[in-house]
């Protein structure tokens, strides 16, 4: 039972220290709250931008919900720092008491010891205590004991004095804490007010939605004819891309056959020779031909950890196995196409609210600056580069994956060309809606399509 007890109380003990632990200090909390400022200034610069296109634009709406969830995540950060100041001032002020307790009692032992020391302090009493010892070494312990005693009242004078400093110290403290729980409290007041009126704003925007559903369902009916476009052309270079690959790794294999012919005729014994020793000397190599590259290769580390991974044409090339691998295992860490914008429409199938409509999405189509540079996420190379339903595309390719980048107005990259993980790819345009975009999207070897943000690294 007492083991049970034990090993619980343990558990509990270390569960206590792992929160504990992993609660973000106050310099992180500052630190994160003007990050969460800075980006809804962006975020807010790009609503002024969005409010001044005439034509009816979703963005408008997404900016305000992205704007009301880094608002909500700003009030969480201040109400975690009022948490912390609160404590501290808590602990502050129990301190200063403990410490005003601790003084009293150092000041009423004091001046106990001075009161002693004032009625003792003739050279009489002194000697008279010296002299009334039984021997020379009890005569030396009461003069030891003299010292010590006035030590002591020195002792006692210093930690006074240093009391009273940290006493001093802990209230000037406790007074900043009060001034600074004053400043935050009112920032949280100021951003709880901008958050209702961040929730109003997008209440105006589904009503105007909700009043021109019309308008909008001709917007997703012309933004889905353009996926489907885009989604055939990715199909056929895709197809393509397999083909060509499978075309190569035939020819190497047909080649890798041929060579291996031509070193068993000319390793061959003559005909003179002896064949028994011939054969113990230069056994059959019908089954030692090298591994070609489109085969199955095993032993590999793969992005989901098992250790058995079977590559495809794409990756019949040790190049096209390396990029796929870097690819993989940097899952939920590639950088992002643009330095800055905002998620408006994300992957998969999106109702509109106020209304019964619904997109469909095979990317995520990022809010941006018209003009802004457009950067590879990953090392490949160049698939594609043109127009497809009047859009300006670049396709990549790294090994078995593709990633794909539309709403361009300007192309820095040709067909073939290797590209690194940065690599300016061109600059963005104008989505149907007339407001500048960027559709990202990345598919595999088999067409299918997969969530950006999944790939991608958080933004903070």
């Amino acid at each position: 039972m007492c083991k049970k007890v034990f090993c619980l109380l343990i558990l509990v003990m270390g569960v206590w220290m792992s929160s504990h632990a992993q609660q973000p200090t106050r310099e992180d909390l500052q630190k994160k709250e003007q990050d969460l400022r800075k980006e809804l200034t962006e975020l807010n610069n790009m609503l002024v931008q969005t409010q001044k296109n005439k034509k009816l634009s979703l963005n408008q709406l997404a900016i305000i919900k992205k704007k009301i969830n880094q608002r909500e995540d700003l009030v969480n950060t201040i109400n975690k720092q009022v948490h912390q100041l609160d404590e501290t001032i808590f602990n502050n002020e129990r301190d200063i008491y403990r410490l005003g307790k601790e003084l009293d009692t150092l000041k009423i032992k004091y001046a106990k010891s001075i009161v002693f020391a004032y009625k003792n302090r003739s050279s009489y009493e002194y000697l008279n205590f010296l002299f009334s010892a039984g021997n020379f070494n009890d005569a030396i312990k009461r003069i030891t004991y003299l010292k010590s005693y006035r030590q002591n009242r020195e002792t006692q004078a210093t930690t006074i004095n240093k009391s009273e400093e940290l006493l001093k110290d802990k209230t000037v403290s406790l007074s900043n804490n009060k001034k600074e729980m004053s400043k935050t409290l009112t920032k949280q007041s100021e951003q709880l007010k901008d958050l209702q009126a961040d929730k109003k704003e997008q209440d105006q925007v589904v009503a105007q939605l909700k009043g021109k559903e019309r308008e909008i369902g001709n917007q997703i009916r012309e933004k889905e004819k353009q996926r489907q476009k885009m989604q055939s052309a990715m199909l056929a270079i895709i197809r393509r891309a397999t083909e060509e690959a499978n075309r190569q790794a035939a020819a190497a294999k047909a080649k890798a056959i041929e060579d291996n012919k031509k070193k068993e005729v000319t390793a061959a014994p003559k005909a003179n020779d002896n064949a028994s020793s011939s054969t113990a000397a230069n056994p059959p190599a019908a089954n030692t031909r090298p591994k070609l590259g489109n085969e199955a290769v095993t032993g590999v580390v793969s992005a989901n950890g098992t250790t058995d991974r079977a590559y495809t044409a794409l990756e019949s090339t040790p190049e096209g196995r390396e990029t796929s691998i870097k690819f993989e295992i940097n899952k939920g860490r590639l950088p992002w196409p643009v330095d800055a914008g905002v998620v408006t429409i994300h992957f998969g199938t999106e109702t509109i609210p106020g209304t019964k409509l619904a997109q469909k999405t095979d990317g995520i189509e990022i809010a941006l600056p018209r003009g802004s540079s457009i950067k590879s996420v990953a090392d490949g190379i160049v698939s594609y580069v043109g127009d497809i339903g009047g859009e300006q595309v670049v396709f990549i390719k790294h090994g078995k994956y593709f990633t794909s980048y539309s709403h361009l107005s300007s192309i820095n990259v040709s067909t073939n060309q290797e590209v690194k993980a940065g690599t300016l790819l061109g600059k963005s345009g104008t989505g149907l809606d007339g407001e500048g975009a960027l559709l990202f999207m990345v598919n595999n070897e088999k067409g299918t399509w997969l969530n950006p943000e999944s790939w991608l690294k958080p933004r903070r």
